[in-house]
């Protein structure tokens, strides 16, 4: 299976895992969307310093996957490739932030160090928590409750219709990488110089199935309207975004882990 195939097999895997008929899929997405959002932005809003008050913040994702009985690893596993482009981003810090912070068994740390593991916390945390929503709710709920949240409907069609647009991408990519192969057996992967024409296909032969499946769509009625898919847990949906206010409130607002320190 190719690099193209396992993008594609991800995105399928997590439309199956929307489809579960579990206590955490039946949650309004809105509670869900509402939660998910608040969790992010009260990990962007800690310090770039503060290593212990981010590291508590992870207990959240962890007992989502726990609670909608997902795999923690596989999300750590899809994080790699934002994983990468943060590295990129916080090694300036490294260079630029030399002032020592913490001394870990003799080891002077500095704060540019200290910055960058904050950076990939926060990516983290906020990765996982996107994927559960994801994961549990699917692309056309996370449009219903963008709907309820009076987002113009371009805006949500646009979102919807870009990811499926990007499994057409991949899979006419799929495609032509295939065919490329059977015609150059003994090539070790695209040459350069049909990179251009291969690409100049990829995107007209997918904008072509992009506007047979939203005409498609259309003939079946889609005016840009998005409805609930399922009935929804309301009290559950309630005690989920309170119990998730109060677990940023707290761990935000307190050092948890310095409290529980002080009393063992």
């Amino acid at each position: 299976m190719n690099m193209l195939e396992r993008a594609i097999s991800a995105i399928h895997v997590l439309d199956e895992l929307a489809g579960r008929n579990t206590l955490v899929n039946k949650l309004h997405p809105l509670a869900k969307l509402g939660a998910v959002l608040c969790f992010i932005l009260t990990v962007l809003s800690v310090d770039k310093y503060a290593l212990s008050g981010v590291v508590a913040m992870g207990i959240y994702p962890v007992f989502l996957y726990q609670l909608a009985d997902l795999s923690l690893c596989e999300g750590i596993k899809r994080f790699r490739t934002v994983a990468f482009l943060l590295i990129g981003l916080g090694l300036a810090n490294v260079y630029f932030d030399t002032a020592v912070l913490l001394n870990i068994g003799g080891i002077a740390v500095s704060g540019g160090w200290v910055s960058l593991f904050v950076l990939l916390l926060k990516g983290l945390w906020s990765f996982l928590a996107v994927y559960f929503l994801i994961a549990t709710t699917g692309m056309e709920q996370i449009c219903y409750a963008l709907q309820l949240l009076h987002l113009p409907k371009v805006m949500s069609v646009v979102l919807l219709l870009t990811y499926r647009y990007l499994i057409l991408l991949l899979q006419e990519g799929s495609r032509m990488s295939a065919a490329y192969a059977l015609r150059a057996p003994y090539s070790k992967g695209i040459a350069f110089n049909a990179w251009g024409t291969l690409v100049g296909q990829l995107l007209l032969r997918s904008i072509d199935r992009a506007q047979t499946v939203y005409e498609s769509m259309a003939l079946r009625g889609f005016d840009g309207t998005f409805y609930l898919q399922r009935a929804a847990d309301g009290k559950g949906a309630l005690a989920f975004v309170l119990l998730s206010l109060g677990f940023c409130l707290v761990f935000r607002l307190l050092p948890v882990f310095a409290i529980l320190g002080s009393l063992l």
